[in-house]
């Protein structure tokens, strides 16, 4: 899709009102566990700032359910982002509408950058009312989202306020949308697909999505449980989901159809417990009182083998239990070689949702990839097949 962007606007002395993800959590001393969200609005801040804007910051923390809560507050983010974006002073406005905000937004001077309080501790945001989304609407000459991360939610932040304003996508969207359009719409006829995670059911609609859409589709995670599962395969005391069996069968035969190589695992790590001692025994002889925690060595190498022969990786879920070692070694071992054919060259990697990228945070792999997503359920939403009600409005 192509999008209009911040070069369609003249922004010289232009509010620009900019609807930001810094849905951020925290560690408990009270600084941010995680900055990529700030580091990635940084090129569109900079742009705005340095075409003489007035730049008008809108995000929402949490789940305040509409009312206030001191502990959802923005304040906290203040000093932080203004260290991230690298500016000197970030004015936090002590509400995100209402007559005194729309004048204090009216007299920023150009350059300068304020941030509104939280959006939810409004409860017409999420009920996407429309009188809010007006009044949010008179904080801005023009709108700019930069948050991918939201544009599944149908609020009046996301949807509502360029209902009243020019809409164009920030850098760090359009950029989103450019690396998840590469992976999905590749067309150069190799593609493979990695998807991990704990359950079919929570994706079922990316797996049937992609085995239409891609040339190799690499299962891992729990959720590979339940795919052997539904071909016979005893699994011991692993998460298994027997409801899901018709559904994993389908995606079998639906991949056999059209052409897709349906790849799961032929070992498996198994244990006790997360905390025992792990063994690697074959898919079909998992000891009837242990559990599936990873993909084995042969998985590993079979799905890394199968990537040298692609030109394009979507990657979405980890392939076992990341969080305790060893059994992150499977997630570790095919990001690796994901990440060695991405440095060499000859592989566009895109990988995305909130544990992926954790994932692959934790082993130091993000770097490697061409794109690691931030969004969670927008990206999996656009993995699905499915509209995003916050991408229509800035379609050219």
């Amino acid at each position: 899709m192509k999008l209009r962007t911040l070069d369609s606007i003249s922004w010289e002395g232009q509010r620009a009102l900019v609807r930001c993800d810094l849905n951020i959590a925290f560690h408990p001393d009270g600084t941010p566990s995680d900055v990529s969200r700030m580091e990635r609005l940084r090129p569109t801040i900079a742009e705005l700032v340095g075409r003489g804007a007035k730049v008008v910051l809108a995000s929402h923390l949490g789940r305040p359910g509409g009312t206030v809560d001191p502990d959802l507050s923005l304040t906290q983010l203040v000093e932080p982002l203004g260290e991230t974006l690298g500016v000197e002073e970030i004015a936090l406005l002590g509400d995100s509408a209402g007559d005194t905000i729309e004048a204090i937004t009216r007299g920023l001077q150009p350059g300068g950058i304020a941030l509104l309080e939280n959006l939810r501790f409004h409860p017409g945001e999420e009920a996407n009312d429309p009188e809010f989304a007006a009044a949010l609407a008179r904080l801005g000459d023009a709108y700019v989202n930069d948050a991918f991360s939201v544009a599944h939610r149908e609020h009046a932040s996301v949807v509502g306020v360029p209902r009243h304003l020019d809409s164009v996508a920030g850098r760090a969207f359009e950029t989103e949308v450019d690396m998840l359009g590469r992976a999905l719409d590749a067309g150069d006829g190799s593609v493979m697909a990695i998807v991990g995670g704990s359950k079919v059911s929570s994706k079922i609609v990316a797996l049937r999505n992609l085995v239409g859409r891609v040339d190799a589709l690499a299962v891992g995670g729990a959720m590979a449980n339940t795919f052997l599962a539904a071909q016979g395969l005893d699994l011991g005391k692993s998460l298994v989901e027997p409801e899901m069996f018709d559904e994993a069968r389908a995606i079998i035969e639906a991949a056999s159809r059209s052409g897709c190589e349906l790849m799961l695992p032929v070992d498996v790590v198994v244990s006790d417990d997360a905390a025992a001692e792990p063994q690697v025994v074959p898919a079909e002889q998992v000891p009837s009182g242990q559990s599936v925690y990873d993909i084995g060595p042969e998985t590993c190498d079979a799905y890394g083998n199968r990537l040298t022969t692609v030109q394009t990786l979507l990657w979405s879920g980890p392939l076992g239990l990341y969080e305790v070692a060893p059994f992150d070694q499977g997630t570790a071992v095919v990001g690796r070689t994901a990440a060695m054919l991405t440095r060499g060259g000859v592989l566009t990697s895109v990988a995305g949702g909130g544990d992926t990228a954790a994932a692959l945070s934790r082993l130091s792999l993000g770097g490697g990839f061409s794109y690691v997503s931030v969004a969670g359920s927008a990206f999996l939403r656009w993995v699905e097949g499915r509209s995003l009600p916050g991408l229509l409005p800035l379609a050219a």
